[in-house]
C-alpha cells in the first residue's frame, strides 16, 4: 500500500505549483477542484513525513541504546507512536469517495407510523440542522409537505460547507445517513401510555457543484405548474407557483412549491433533479463495481434500517456498526459525532480488509 505515496506526493508538488498561477483562480470552479484535492494530499503529505520522522526517531534511539539505557527505556514509546504513524497514512491511502468534498441535499420522509412518523421526520430535521451548526455549515429548506399535526410527510434541506479539505465535506459525513430510521416512543396521539414502532426515511445526495456537471437536456424534462397548497390540501397561493419536473429518461420526479415565485421553484428543483441524476449515476457505477461496493456500510438499498430511536430507554443503536449509546436525548439535539465516525471507521476497516484479500 505505501509505494502509492510517491505518486500523491509528486502530485501534491504539481497542485502547488498550479496554485501559485494567477491564471487557475480565473475559473473558479476549477480552482475549487484543485484546492480540494491540494487539502486532501496535504494530509498524506503531512502524515508521510510523521512516518519517515517516526522511523527515524526509533533508529537513532535504538542506536544510542547499545551504549546509553536511557535511550533503550525509550524504545517501546517510539515503537508505539511509529505504529500510530503508519495506520493513520495507512488509512489515508485509502481511495477516498471523489463526492466527500460536496455538500448535499437531504430529504426526510414519514414512513410507517401516519402522524408519529411525520413529527419523527420533524424531530430528525432539527436534529440534522443542529449537527450542521455544530460544524459551521449552512442549512436552507428547499421544500416541506406539512401534516396536519405539525410534522412533514416530506420534507428536503440543502446543507452546504465551506471546507476545502474533503474529509470535512458534508457528504463525506451525512453520506451514510440514508436508510430507514425507527423510532420506538409514546406519541403525542398516544391516550393510553403505550410506546409505539415508526420508521422515517432519510435520502443523501451529494449535490452538484456547477450545473454543467450532469448534462440535462430540456427536451428530456415535462414540466408542469400548478398552485401550491398547504396541509389537507388547503390552498395557500392563488398563482401557478408550484413546479414538477419529470426527468424522462429516468423517471425521477421533483416538485417544489416552498417559494412564492415560480422561477425560484423551478431552480430549486433542478438543482434537487441534477443531485438525483448524479446519485443515480453513482449507484451505476456501484453496481458495477461489486467490489468496491461491498466495501462500503453505505447501502444504496433505501429500505434498509440502519438505526434504532428508542426514547423510553433514551437508547440510540446503529445496526450497521453495532454503535450502542444511552445519551438519546443529546443525539436528537445534533451530537451525532461518535455515530457518523462509527460508520466512517467500519467503512474504512471493511475497504482495508478488502485489499488485504
Amino acid at each position: 500500500m505505501f509505494e502509492s505515496v510517491q505518486p500523491l506526493l509528486a502530485e501534491h508538488a504539481q497542485l502547488q505549483e498550479e496554485l501559485a498561477d494567477p491564471a487557475l483562480h480565473a475559473d473558479a470552479a476549477r480552482a475549487k477542484k484543485v484546492n480540494r484535492r491540494y487539502a486532501e494530499l496535504s494530509r498524506i503529505v503531512a502524515a508521510n513525513t510523521a512516518w519517515h520522522e517516526a522511523q527515524d526517531d526509533l533508529a537513532a534511539a535504538r542506536e544510542l541504546a547499545k551504549e546509553d539505557d536511557a535511550f533503550a527505556e525509550e524504545v517501546p514509546a517510539l515503537e508505539e507512536g511509529l505504529a500510530q504513524a503508519q495506520e493513520r497514512l495507512r488509512r489515508l491511502l485509502i481511495p477516498r469517495d471523489p463526492d466527500d468534498g460536496r455538500d448535499v441535499i437531504m430529504e426526510i420522509k414519514g414512513g410507517e407510523g401516519g402522524a408519529e412518523s411525520a413529527l419523527f421526520a420533524a424531530d430528525l430535521l432539527r436534529m440534522y440542522i443542529q449537527y450542521a451548526q455544530s460544524k459551521g455549515w449552512k442549512t436552507e429548506l428547499l421544500e416541506r409537505n406539512e401534516s396536519d399535526l405539525g410534522g412533514y410527510k416530506d420534507v428536503q434541506v440543502a446543507i452546504k460547507s465551506n471546507a476545502s479539505d474533503p474529509s470535512q465535506g458534508v457528504w463525506a459525513h451525512l453520506k451514510y445517513e440514508g436508510g430507514v430510521h425507527r423510532v420506538q416512543r409514546v406519541p403525542v396521539t398516544e391516550t393510553q401510555g403505550r410506546i409505539h414502532t415508526s420508521t422515517t426515511g432519510v435520502l443523501v445526495f451529494p449535490e452538484v457543484d456547477e450545473p454543467e456537471e450532469v448534462e440535462i437536456n430540456q427536451n428530456d424534462l415535462k414540466i408542469d405548474v400548478y398552485r401550491s397548497s398547504g396541509p389537507g390540501g388547503q390552498s395557500v397561493n392563488t398563482t401557478d407557483s408550484a413546479v414538477r419536473i419529470t426527468h424522462l429518461p429516468t423517471g425521477i420526479v421533483v416538485s417544489m412549491q416552498n417559494e412564492k415565485s415560480q422561477l425560484q421553484n423551478r431552480e430549486a428543483a433542478m438543482r434537487v433533479l441534477r443531485a438525483r441524476i448524479l446519485a443515480r449515476q453513482q449507484e451505476e457505477l456501484d453496481a458495477a463495481a461489486s467490489d468496491a461496493r461491498k466495501s462500503q456500510i453505505r447501502s444504496m438499498d433505501r429500505s434498509e434500517r440502519i438505526r434504532t430511536y428508542n426514547f423510553p430507554e433514551n437508547r440510540i443503536a446503529d445496526h450497521r456498526t453495532g454503535y450502542k449509546a444511552y445519551n438519546l436525548d443529546q443525539v436528537m439535539n445534533g451530537a451525532l459525532d461518535p455515530l457518523i465516525e462509527s460508520a466512517i471507521q467500519a467503512d474504512e476497516e471493511a475497504q482495508l480488509a478488502g485489499r488485504e484479500d
